[in-house]
């Protein structure tokens, strides 16, 4: 393969993995009461995800969420933001998963932080887009929020390090 193709291939994978996905993007503004502007709240029941932005209101995002026994609920905050980082699966995902390798880079289309990762001061628990569109809206994660990667980034933008979460069953 010539320079030429070369490159442009390496650039049309980069490009489609950092593509958002806008027609999956369903934030959308809503009452919420109870919570300071600037929280971020997880309903795991209803697998939606809400950022306080006025007295009152909110904007809703549908995510995924930690399955049977990997659920989770209480306080955190916001600790760190990256944008298309690697992951090291945790133990416990390698446990249930033995063919994982040890270090995923960002932007491999097997990474499933997505485009962006909030990481939370609890566990090893975040908030990050995904590599499987189709598992939004599901009990699917070991405890982690998952999002489109357009929302994700939509959030990313919105919050700060030290972001209150307030995780719900």
């Amino acid at each position: 393969m010539n320079f030429a193709r070369s490159f442009a291939f390496i650039f049309a994978l980069a490009f489609s993995a950092a593509a958002p996905q806008t027609a999956l993007a369903r934030g959308e503004a809503v009452a919420l009461s109870g919570y300071a502007p600037g929280t971020i709240v997880v309903m795991t029941s209803e697998r939606r995800l809400y950022f306080v932005t006025a007295q009152g209101r909110a904007v809703r995002y549908p995510v995924g969420v930690g399955r049977a026994g990997k659920a989770w609920a209480g306080h955190a905050f916001v600790a760190e933001k990256f944008i298309r980082p690697a992951w090291m699966p945790p133990a416990d995902v390698r446990r249930d998963n033995p063919g994982l390798p040890s270090l995923i880079p960002g932007g491999a289309p097997n990474n499933p932080m997505g485009a962006a990762v909030l990481s939370l001061n609890v566990n090893d628990y975040a908030i990050h887009g995904t590599n499987n569109p189709g598992s939004v809206g599901g009990f699917v994660s070991y405890g982690c929020i998952r999002m489109y990667n357009e929302d994700v980034l939509e959030l990313y933008r919105m919050v700060r390090p030290g972001t209150p979460v307030v995780v719900l069953r």
